[in-house]
């Protein structure tokens, strides 16, 4: 029964009072993240996150040397098949357990399409550990500071300025103007090669630890000053992001500025672009970096100057980021639904579900009704067809309250379970709105005919109905499978 939990991790007990369904972020601008991509903020169990990492392997770890961030990053597989970027606190991070929960419960609300949102944690007994989108395509600063077929185009580095401003935008508009040590690692690139801005940066690196983890040279003033970050430090911060784009190089400030100052702003510019950009776009960029390096953080600009600064750079918007970096992208091919009850079930048409559910009967239970008649036979038996006869014809009737009932006991008097009593009982359920116990009865479809394709299907129904839309596409897309191998084994 281990192995199909991955998809009810978050189902509450039919005895649980039902929660009320996450209402979907209103995103500014119409920027609102694919919700059937990005699922619901969840708590996850230690166990499922040690399971995901290999016991969080030294092999998965995808942190890049230089960061000197006293947390890890790992890379894993969730037992639904999704990828994600698990990062792990110092055990003296976050001492107190639902603090940290409410910390990352707050981040979490926070959804944007230029984020790498942020989708559960975990605080189990001494660990404290996230859970994010998992970016396939490496950071900001392994394409800047150590690339191998080609430097980092200049449209791209301008869109990478303007996505992070975005970000930056959105994050305030939810309330959240502090973002904790921006840098090159903290910009990282999905599969369709856009830049994103990792919502860990939202989060401090621990309750009352330091918000900077790199070198003192690129720290805000005032945070040197006083140990404090302010939203004027993330200003400073992303002037000198601004620097890394424009140079290919981590320069300290200090040195970037007296080199703006002395107008030699082509010793600032990366050689390895070749002067492949126009003067005047990287002359705005560099003095728009100065901006945002002012020492005092009063004279430095707000975030939307940072929006109206980089937006007009843009020149090849059209331009997929796949195509500007170089970057093969490979398509997700879902599994395709071969047989009118996966379709049915991926359209959520529960009538023609319960067509097909009666047009086919027992027939994928080889040997079940068989058995029957090799038994002695007794009262108890004849008690048992009565019950299943009765309950088929509620069934067919559609009176589902009384199917369940017949089918309940049906199922209490049986020795052998059947897989079809369980499929037509959750279906019953759903028709009468309890997805719970339907989702329930469809596992254990599962147990009594675990490569059945039909109690993959009736699991996705259930699980769309409790709005786990990626779960619900995970078992399609694993009905559909068993589907395709019981085909293949037909024609061998």
């Amino acid at each position: 029964m281990g192995c199909l939990q991955s998809k009810t991790a978050n189902v509450q007990s039919p005895d649980q009072e039902p929660s009320q369904p996450d209402s979907k972020p209103d995103l500014a601008n119409g920027d609102q993240v694919d919700q059937d991509q990005v699922p619901a903020f969840k708590e996850f169990g230690l166990a499922e996150l040690r399971a995901a990492t290999n016991g969080f392997s030294s092999d998965l770890i995808v942190s890049e040397s230089g960061e000197k961030a006293p947390n890890v990053v790992y890379r894993g597989k969730l037992r639904s098949n999704r990828l994600v970027a698990i990062k792990r606190f110092s055990k003296q991070s976050w001492p107190d357990p639902q603090q940290f929960v409410a910390e990352a419960a707050g981040v979490g609300k926070v959804r944007h399409k230029r984020l790498v949102n942020l989708i559960g944690c975990c605080a189990e007994g001494d660990e404290r550990l996230l859970v994010a989108e998992y970016m396939p395509n490496d950071t900001l600063s392994k394409h800047l500071f150590h690339w191998d077929k080609q430097p980092l185009p200049w449209e791209m580095r301008v869109r990478v300025a303007h996505h992070i401003a975005q970000a930056l935008d959105h994050c305030n508009t939810e309330n959240r103007k502090i973002y904790h040590d921006l840098n090159a690692y903290r910009v990282l690139f999905d599969e369709d090669g856009d830049p994103r801005l990792s919502s860990f940066g939202l989060m401090k690196n621990s309750r009352d630890g330091k918000s900077y983890s790199t070198n003192l040279a690129y720290t805000p003033p005032e945070f040197l000053r006083t140990g404090r970050v302010i939203p004027e430090s993330v200003i400073y911060s992303y002037g000198t992001v601004l620097l890394d784009l424009l140079s290919g190089k981590h320069i300290p400030p200090s040195h970037a500025l007296d080199l703006i100052r002395g107008k030699n702003v082509l010793l600032l510019m990366d050689s390895s672009l070749e002067g492949q950009y126009a003067n005047e776009d990287a002359t705005a960029l560099v003095e728009l970096a100065s901006k945002c390096l002012q020492y005092e953080a009063r004279d430095r600009p707000d975030v939307k100057f940072l929006l109206t600064g980089v937006a007009p750079l843009q020149k090849q918007k059209e331009v997929a980021s796949h195509v500007l970096m170089g970057l093969t992208k490979t398509p997700v091919v879902l599994p395709t639904l071969l047989s009118p009850l996966g379709k049915a079930c991926a359209r959520m048409d529960l009538t023609a579900v319960h067509d097909i559910l009666l047009k086919t009967g027992y027939k994928d239970e080889e040997g079940a009704e068989n058995e029957l008649s090799f038994q002695e036979w007794t009262q108890q038996v004849q008690d048992m067809l009565n019950t299943k006869k009765f309950g088929d014809i509620a069934f067919r009737d559609k009176d589902f309250k009384s199917a369940i009932d017949y089918y309940s006991k049906l199922v209490s008097m049986m020795s052998v379970p059947s897989g079809t009593v369980f499929v037509r009982r959750a279906l019953s359920y759903l028709m009468i709105g309890q997805p719970e116990l339907a989702l329930r009865d469809a596992m254990q479809a599962q147990v009594c005919l675990p490569e059945w394709p039909t109690a993959f299907y009736m699991q996705a129904l259930a699980l769309s109905k409790l709005g786990m839309e990626t779960d619900a596409q995970d078992m399609l897309n694993d009905g559909a499978s068993f589907e395709a191998k019981k085909q293949n084994s037909w024609r061998n």
